[in-house]
């Protein structure tokens, strides 16, 4: 499952059950009218969905000095929106085999966009993290139906591009939604900086909505909660699934700390940055669709375990960088944290679907459970060590955080040796 952004890798890829397309001619072609509508549909859905996961990030400082709030208290607003995706992925994701894709797809966009106009109005924090949790919880439906939409829709010839197009959704939504609350919020407040987000993924869905072509490979499947069980059972008795998702965690919990505290940072003695300059490090972002899009040769070249060991050495040298005070080896250590992560990311989100050789749609669903779970306690206690001990405690928590991959990988290598070294001694040369 690669993964260009943070956004990326919520597609779920469906199971070949719920995948296969019986009647191969009615699937759309590249250059048809049906793949170029829902190739626009769902790029406007995936900008729609992470503008509106990610609005809060963009203004966090804004919010503190507007509610009298501490960094920690403000990250509960991003956090509690991953922690809702999070909770909903796999029960959206059987909905969407029961009541369709397009259907599921259009109640969580057109539902997470009202909620989104309704945050402006809330009367304080736990207002508002509570309608993040529900908004968060509506989102999780296009991501988790997304992937599976344009698998049985689109002929495999078109498939690959349909994807990129997706996931540049994704992403150009993940940096949009900071950058407009961000700077929206640093000239009229919080509010409208929520507001202009909500509006732009309302337009969004509108357009998804008349764009998107009717499913026509979609077969209903009864939802089997036993069977979903015992699917996810067997995934988190599998070793090397559990270390592919503590790696995932691992790389977002240092991604959410660093990215909910670096405006607080940008705005604070020694940098004293504007508020809507400090914003713009959301643009460090568009660093992940690279390495993104070449952590697959990387792992060609060095393995995935050794691409894994460049992501969190990368990523460790961009934490140290950062904590000089100069704004130069701030900006470059966030430019290493972010390509290392996206190259780490990238790395264990794709080893999933390779690992899984049955139920590969809640293998990666557990994964991204992993992953924004990740996001949101990274996030909030990276905020909340910044209270406490400014970025150097920020930078501890992402540290510990790649202390745990470089454990979980350092692990991986000796059982990957030690398998080997068997394998020889039980079969001679």
């Amino acid at each position: 499952m690669p993964a260009a952004s943070t956004g990326a890798s919520l597609a779920l890829p469906s199971d070949a059950r719920t995948t296969a397309a019986p009647a191969a001619d009615l699937r759309h072609r590249t250059g048809e009218p049906g793949f170029r509508r829902a190739n626009l549909a769902l790029f406007a859905a995936g900008v729609a969905t992470f503008v509106l996961l990610y609005c809060t990030q963009g203004l966090l400082p804004v919010l503190s000095a507007d509610l009298g709030l501490t960094p920690g208290q403000a990250s509960w607003t991003a956090s509690a929106a991953t922690l809702g995706l999070a909770a909903a992925l796999l029960p959206a994701s059987a909905l969407s085999d029961r009541f369709g894709r397009t259907a599921v797809m259009t109640a969580s966009v057109f539902g997470a966009a009202l909620i989104g106009l309704a945050l402006p109005l809330a009367p304080n924090l736990t207002t508002l993290v509570i309608l993040r949790v529900v908004q968060g919880a509506a989102l999780a439906g296009l991501p988790a139906t997304a992937m599976a939409y344009l698998a049985e829709e689109l002929h495999p010839s078109a498939l690959a591009g349909a994807m990129g197009l997706y996931v540049a959704g994704n992403s150009i939504g993940g940096m949009g939604g900071r950058l407009l609350s961000g700077w929206v919020a640093a000239s009229w407040g919080w509010r409208w900086g929520i507001a202009s987000t909500a509006v732009l993924a309302l337009a969004c869905a509108v357009a998804f909505r008349l764009l998107v072509p009717a499913a026509r490979q979609f077969r209903r499947t009864p939802v089997d909660a036993r069977a979903l069980a015992r699917t996810v059972g067997g995934h988190l008795g599998n070793p090397l699934l559990v270390r592919l998702y503590a790696l995932g965690a691992a790389f977002m919990a240092v991604f959410g700390a660093v990215y909910n505290t670096a405006g607080y940072r940008l705005i604070a003695e020694p940098f004293n940055l504007p508020e809507s300059l400090a914003a713009s490090i959301f643009v460090v972002y568009l660093v992940g669709t690279v390495t993104s899009a070449t952590a697959g040769r990387l792992a060609g070249r060095l393995g995935r375990r050794g691409a894994l060991y460049a992501a969190i050495g990368t990523t460790t040298a961009g934490l140290l960088l950062s904590l000089a005070d100069n704004l130069v080896c701030a900006l470059l250590g966030l430019v290493l944290i972010t390509g290392g992560f996206f190259a780490g990311h990238a790395v264990a989100s794709s080893s999933v679907g390779r690992t899984a050789t049955t139920g590969r749609a809640q293998a990666s669903a557990l994964y991204l459970i992993a992953y924004y779970v990740g996001n949101s306690l990274g996030g909030t206690l990276g905020a909340d060590a910044y209270h406490s001990a400014a970025w150097s405690g920020t930078t501890a928590v992402g540290l510990a955080a790649m202390a745990l991959a470089a454990g979980v990988t350092l692990y991986a290598t000796r059982r990957a040796v030690v398998t080997r070294r068997a394998h020889g001694l039980s079969h001679p040369a």
